[in-house]
């Protein structure tokens, strides 16, 4: 048996996301990583179908590992991957590659599902996710 991969999008460092020495700037490594959320969350049928149910992922946390610098033209691919437990949170775990297949960086975040009503976390974000009908094969290499 093979293991999966997570899902990877594709970005382009654009000149204007650079700091004074030329690198990307840190912030920027925390977009990237929105970006292959967001995609991830697209893809798998997420951002309509927790919309209609009034519930919307939140970013509780968000650490970053800097591994290799990224300058303007490098291409890279980010992945996503994310990662289920018990109570009201999950991680979303996202590496930055080179397409050599340098890593850049290392991004883990925390997530949580809020009603968007109550404000609130809400409870099981995994069988949300499933109730939701998510494509969770494509959401996690785990399941």
């Amino acid at each position: 048996m093979t293991e999966r991969e997570p899902f990877r999008v594709q970005i382009k460092v654009r000149h204007y996301e650079l700091d004074t020495l030329g690198h990307l700037n840190h912030a920027v490594y925390h977009s990237y990583a929105e970006v292959a959320r967001l995609e991830l969350f697209e893809q798998a049928g997420g951002l309509k179908a927790f919309a209609k149910d009034r519930v919307a992922s939140v970013l509780l946390e968000s650490h970053i590992s800097f591994r290799r610098e990224l300058r303007a033209g490098d291409v890279v691919e980010v992945t996503c991957d994310t990662k289920f437990g018990t109570g009201k949170t999950f991680k979303m775990d996202s590496n930055i590659y080179k397409l050599d297949g340098t890593l850049s960086a290392e991004i883990t975040c925390t997530i949580g599902l809020m009603d968007l009503d109550k404000r609130k976390l809400v409870a099981d974000p995994h069988g949300r996710f499933v109730s939701a009908g998510l494509d969770l094969k494509l959401m996690s290499t785990s399941e």
